[in-house]
């Protein structure tokens, strides 16, 4: 069966400049923020003239793109988009969904289901409520680990070393994220983290928008390994943010279905 394996590995041809392509985007994502030629160059082992060859390719096709400022490079549309469709294939996010949509229906207000991103924690799927919002949120926006209800409840219940490469990239250090009588830019405090793991659940209000609050709430697998979060968001006046209020009460309750839908899965398939 070696021999075989080993047999078809060799008649199998492959396209040399792909790869070397793979190797650039490769150090892109490895990087986790906007990279400059030169380092992009020697992280693929390639002189700058080539590097800048293939950049230009790769960002006809819409896999990189330049920064017209900086001229630095980051991932492009294309990329999203391939990173969309594997988050979509996940469990975590096809239990989520459907349960997201009857969410927002039910409560009229905007629900985001958030994953772990490079940068930080980022919408996937996002569900427009009926009360309008004058924020510009979308699949793609990157959550503040600080500032936002979803950014602490990553930073309370995220692996610790998947959090440490957010919170690097979001130019954050020990224990400077969601610690106790932390102050958000806007000047309002906010609640610990050691809070936020009691009720299982985080709250932001008035900031970092005025006039949008939101509440958000962890989805984990089998393990207890967070997968996902959800977050409804809605305007100030309109929502109602108490933590024993209707639209907790629904959020947790939703975040708890879903958590028992992924062990139920677990357990179906060990059967």
């Amino acid at each position: 069966m070696d021999k075989l394996k080993e047999a078809t590995e060799k008649t199998q041809r492959g396209i040399q400049s792909v790869e070397v392509a793979g190797r650039i985007l490769e150090a892109l994502a490895q990087r986790r923020e906007p990279v400059a030629l030169s380092e992009l160059a020697g992280a693929a082992n390639l002189s700058t003239a080539q590097a800048h060859t293939y950049l230009v390719s790769l960002t006809r096709l819409g896999l990189v793109k330049r920064d017209a400022m900086t001229g630095y490079y980051e991932p492009g549309p294309l990329s999203l988009r391939l990173g969309l469709m594997f988050v979509e294939q996940q469990e975590a996010y096809r239990a989520a969904a459907p349960h997201a949509a009857e969410l927002a229906r039910k409560l009229g207000f905007s629900v985001a289901v958030c994953v772990a991103g490079a940068q930080g924690p980022m919408i996937v799927r996002y569900e427009r409520g009926a009360y309008p919002l004058h924020v510009n949120l979308h699949i793609g926006t990157v959550m503040s680990l600080r500032s936002t209800s979803t950014g602490r409840i990553f930073s309370a219940f995220l692996k610790p070393d998947e959090l440490a490469a957010m919170m690097q990239s979001q130019g954050f250090a020990r224990p400077n994220v969601g610690i106790d009588h932390d102050e958000s830019p806007e000047g309002t405090k906010t609640e610990s983290l050691e809070d936020v793991r009691k009720r299982g659940m985080a709250r932001s209000i008035d900031v970092p928008s005025p006039g949008i609050s939101s509440l958000s709430a962890p989805v984990f697998d089998a393990d207890g390994n967070m997968q996902l979060a959800l977050t409804v968001i809605g305007p100030s006046g309109a929502m109602d943010t108490a933590w024993k209020g209707p639209v907790a009460t629904d959020l947790r309750d939703v975040s708890r279905r879903i958590t028992e839908a992924m062990a139920d899965r677990v357990s179906s398939h060990a059967i």
